[in-house]
């Protein structure tokens, strides 16, 4: 079965959400140690997404400026 690729506004609403339900105390101790960790694995997808759309302007831009 294939994993579905999450877009980046997926993974900032999902991070957004797992952070507001922290910070309203939703998770009990043994629950936040995981949570910690899918938040921590959205931000990497994120700032992958945004190093890679970067990386396709600067090469776009790039052949404009050619």
């Amino acid at each position: 079965m294939a994993k579905k690729t999450i877009t980046y506004k997926e993974a900032y609403e999902e991070m957004e959400q797992l952070i507001r339900n922290i910070e309203s105390n939703e998770y009990d101790v043994d629950e936040l140690t995981e949570i910690v960790k899918k938040v921590n694995s959205l931000i990497l997808v994120c700032k992958d997404k945004l190093r890679k759309t970067e990386e396709e302007i600067e090469k776009i831009i790039s052949e404009i400026e050619d």
